[in-house]
């Protein structure tokens, strides 16, 4: 079929076909999912025998409370998370979050002490392009955070040199996942 295409049309064919070639194999990988949700509660709750999922509907109070400290609006006044138990004792609280970096979601686990301490955060799904990856070693600067330790970027949190948006959005997330902790983790434990 090549044959019957004049030359004229087959180069441009050919320089087309060559680009799209290069562009998907050099193009950054983008999509990656490391955890389901299973997995990552396993990671949560290694050996716990009971994992609790739970849905807590936020009050107005509890709603205006958050974007007080957050200063933005919340996208919704339900909040996921699971609690960990071993032999009826409370070990752990654990949230799966997804938010919007730059155009496109990422997600993580965060797994908090029963006092509502950061016990460590690991990426579940990055959709962005992997140069806008957090890396692990940055991810556990996070470790050992609770509400009240400072979150400025560049003072008290590292920044990620060309993923600034990515190096803001985990930390607020994580207030926010450590407001929620304040006003319903604890409180319903």
């Amino acid at each position: 079929m090549l044959s019957r295409i004049s030359p004229i049309w087959w180069r441009p064919l050919a320089a087309v076909l060559a680009v799209v070639v290069v562009m998907s194999v050099a193009a950054p990988t983008a999509a990656e999912v490391f955890y389901a949700r299973d997995e990552a509660l396993a990671l949560a709750f290694p050996g716990n025998t009971s994992v609790e999922a739970r849905t807590a509907f936020l009050t107005s109070e509890q709603v205006a409370a958050v974007e007080r400290r957050m200063g933005t609006g919340l996208e919704s006044h339900l909040f996921h998370y699971y609690v960990g138990r071993r032999d009826g004792v409370v070990t752990g609280y654990a949230v799966i979050e997804t938010h919007v970096v730059r155009t496109l979601p990422e997600t993580f686990l965060v797994v908090l002490t029963p006092e509502g301490v950061v016990e460590r955060v690991t990426l579940l799904a990055f959709y962005e392009p992997r140069e806008y990856m957090p890396s692990k070693r940055w991810i556990s600067q996070f470790d050992g955070r609770a509400s009240d330790a400072g979150w400025r970027l560049g003072h008290d949190i590292h920044g990620i040199s060309g993923a600034t948006l990515t190096a803001t959005a985990v930390p607020r997330a994580l207030q926010k996942i450590l407001l929620f902790y304040d006003l319903v983790m604890q409180q319903e434990g």
